[in-house]
């Protein structure tokens, strides 16, 4: 019994060793296979954990390129900048510390929050932007509490910095912190978080070229986040600089002549497309738009009815009125149904079937000829004209001048305009054109739609009597040294096939229009360069039986295109004065003004100005200087600007 005993304890005894061993031996080998995963399958790995413990990377950020206008004239330049930023993986207590910059700062403890929240994804020794533009005094209570404030640290970083303020702020834009939208997006692969980039305007439109490429520094730190050492260094590289083709003194008179006025103008060299001025007015100032834009001046923005954000030159679309007769009589000569000594009799009034047409002098203008339909504006002449071609060859015609297109401008967003014809009608209504629908038409009204830029074009190519040229805004892009990388070259987009007689005609209308007694463009004569122009009033609403009380967004667009000298023309313009009622009084004066800061331009004394900071200097004793600069116009009375409706 004993030894039964003694062998069944034995076999015991080694099943439990055995079963021991077992485990044991999993054990073990679930050690060798974790170790093998720890030191050999994941070693790059965990190296790279450890050496992110004790290594920090800053980053520096790279700065923008400078604009600047076509004669070196400053735009934009930089100036540096402070950021508060948080290492993550320094800091224990989140909410203290957040509580704590709060307080300490006057910052705003729930936007900080969701900045954080919004960078829980990347590398906790990577820096997160709280916030950005703090001060210098935040600065200094950010150093005087270091001990208290746990992985802060202060960033710089280079913002813009818009030299005259609001000048041309529409066609250099802005920059802000790129949204998680942008990131998510093609071609910002490299950016993060509180980086900033172009958010419209030429900054939008160039922002690879401007934007630069970061730099950062490696750093070795101890337990409580001092430096050691650098590690590593890259240095950022600055972002190339963009050469604008517009004339900084231009642009700024052109801005001032339309004070309080909104509306747009362009200005346009005739020769090769280049924009010499592009104005959108009111402006705004595009330095707010770096940091966080106060809520009032946001607030007055948006109820302004003068729509202050809007990029008026590039997008406004406006009835072009009767500077679209130019084309109308183009139509008109090219299918000879009139000729230079075709007459008209306007008798105040035009009828087609039930409807009466009315033209804009009341009591007519009686005998009317190609050449004073265009000095007085006659509505009638261009009525029975337009009947006679119907809508598709006046279309035909403006099409021939790319109008109804975009013209490709380097800017975002560019509007298309609208020229109607029978088929777009068709398609878009579902109905067929009528006869009495083309009369508006023929006189810039109706369905037809034009954007400053497109007005400036059809000038410049009438002009130059028929090339058109794609307008550019970009002169070239240079280096930070200053050598050019690119050149932007003038291209042509097709030309208007119309005869040189048909131009001649016109054109000559159009020196009429400014230069003889009864032309409606009088104000902006210049008493040393011909000019030729035409003026233009579109409506808004019906309501030309009632002058007097009419609300100001309901009054009508006043408009004035020119080009000069008349022998051997340099440079067209385009004005549109936003419910400024009649062209020849609202938008001729300011044409008048942009075509004597041009000339003026080219003068010896004014080729010596060396930037804008130099003329602000010289406003001081603005007076005189005002007055010099006004447009120089024959002081005896042309026309009867109460009678000229245009």
């Amino acid at each position: 019994m004993k030894e039964r005993r003694f062998v069944r304890e034995l076999l015991e005894s080694k099943q439990r060793i055995l079963a021991l061993s077992f485990v044991v031996g999993v054990a073990f080998l679930f050690l060798v296979i974790r170790l093998w995963h720890l030191q050999i399958l994941n070693a790059d790995d965990y190296h790279a954990r450890s050496e992110n413990n004790r290594l920090r990377f800053v980053p520096v950020a790279a700065s923008r390129g400078t604009i600047l206008d076509r004669n070196g004239v400053m735009l934009v330049s930089n100036r540096p900048s402070f950021s508060l930023a948080v290492i993550p993986q320094e800091v224990k207590d989140k909410e203290a510390l957040l509580t704590l910059l709060s307080d300490l700062l006057g910052l705003d403890r729930v936007e900080m929050s969701e900045r954080w929240k919004k960078n829980l994804g990347r590398a906790k020794y990577y820096p997160i932007v709280l916030a950005s533009n703090i001060t210098r005094d935040q600065v200094e209570i950010v150093e005087e509490n270091r001990l208290r404030l746990p992985g802060i640290e202060i960033e710089m970083k280079p913002v813009r910095e818009y030299t005259s303020k609001q000048l041309a702020a529409h066609l250099l834009g802005y920059i802000g912190e790129v949204s998680e939208k942008e990131l998510d997006s093609k071609g910002f692969e490299d950016y993060n978080l509180g980086d900033y980039i172009g958010k419209n305007g030429i900054e939008r439109a160039l922002e690879a070229e401007l934007h630069g490429n970061d730099g950062g520094r490696q750093l070795e730190v101890d337990a409580r986040g001092r430096v050691l050492r650098t590690v590593s260094e890259s240095f950022p590289t600055v972002g190339n600089s963009v050469v604008l083709t517009i004339n900084a003194l231009i642009q700024k008179q052109a801005e001032r002549a339309f004070g309080d006025q909104a509306g747009a103008a362009v200005a346009m060299d005739v020769t090769n497309g280049e924009i010499l001025a592009f104005v959108s007015n009111p402006g705004f100032d595009p330095a707010l738009f770096s940091g966080k834009l106060p809520t009032d001046v946001w607030q007055g923005y948006l109820d302004d009815k003068r729509h202050p954000l809007e990029n008026k030159a590039l997008s406004g679309q406006y009835p072009p009125g009767s500077t679209f007769k130019m084309i109308t009589a183009l139509a008109g000569l090219q299918d000879n149904m009139i000729n230079e000594s075709t007459s008209v009799d306007c008798n105040g009034s035009y009828d087609l079937g039930t409807s009466t047409f009315k033209c804009w002098n009341k009591k007519g203008h009686r005998a009317t000829n190609l050449r004073k339909s265009l000095r007085e504006s006659c509505d009638v002449f261009y009525y029975q004209l337009g009947e006679k071609l119907g809508v598709d060859k006046i279309a035909a015609a403006a099409k021939a001048f790319k109008l109804g297109t975009p013209l490709g401008v380097e800017l975002l967003n560019e509007k298309s305009g609208l020229i109607p014809t029978s088929e777009w009608k068709l398609k878009r209504f579902g109905k067929r054109w009528f006869r009495g629908e083309t009369l508006p038409v023929s006189i810039g009204q109706g369905a037809v739609l034009m954007t400053p830029i497109q007005l400036a074009s059809m000038t410049a190519t009438i002009a130059n009597e028929g090339t058109i040229y794609r307008p550019y805004l970009v002169k070239r892009i240079i280096d930070s040294e200053g050598k050019t990388l690119k050149e932007t070259k003038n291209e042509i987009l097709g030309t208007a096939s119309f005869s040189k007689e048909s131009f001649r005609l016109v054109k000559s209308g159009m020196l009429s229009v400014v230069n003889e007694p009864g032309g409606t463009g009088a104000m902006a004569r210049l008493y040393d360069v011909k000019v030729a122009g035409k003026t233009g009033t579109s409506q808004v609403v019906k309501l030309r039986d009632s002058k007097k009380g009419i609300p100001y967004q309901y009054r009508d667009h006043a408009l004035f295109v020119a080009f000069a000298p008349f022998e051997k023309p340099e440079i067209a313009v385009a004005v549109v004065v936003e419910h400024g009622e009649h062209g020849g009084a609202a938008a001729a004066p300011i044409a008048g003004r942009i075509l004597r800061a041009y000339f003026d331009s080219k003068k010896p004394i004014h080729k010596e100005a060396v930037g804008l900071q130099q003329e602000e200097d010289e406003d001081k004793n603005t007076d005189e200087i005002e007055e010099m600069k006004k447009p120089s116009i024959v002081k005896e009375p042309l026309v009867n600007l109460d009678a000229a409706h245009d």
